[in-house]
């Protein structure tokens, strides 16, 4: 029998889910407001999030960026980077020197 890690809680729309941390974030909701298309498409929800909570929701916003700066939005973790970078390339962007 598995058992479950957290307490359990309920969102707004009803969705319910274990959580062990005070993050206030629905899994399901999450899911639901990942964009289906677009370089945020490809973060994961916690580099996404650290974006949007920054006001960086474009490609031109992310090129107004370091790496070293982008790296300090809480939940952007290295990983992201490599994608952000490919897509900045693909759109002849990159990160501010």
């Amino acid at each position: 029998m598995k058992t479950q890690k957290g307490n359990l809680t309920i969102c707004n729309k009803g969705h319910k889910y274990y959580k062990s941390s005070n993050w206030p974030t629905c899994p399901t909701c999450e899911q639901e407001r990942k964009p289906d298309n677009g370089f945020l498409s490809r973060l994961s929800a916690p580099a996404r999030r650290a974006l949007e909570n920054n006001g960086v929701t474009t490609l031109q916003q992310v090129s107004k960026f370091s790496e070293k700066e982008i790296l300090q939005f809480h939940g952007m973790g290295p990983a992201s980077l490599p994608k952000l970078r490919t897509a900045l390339q693909a759109n002849g962007l990159a990160f501010k020197n």
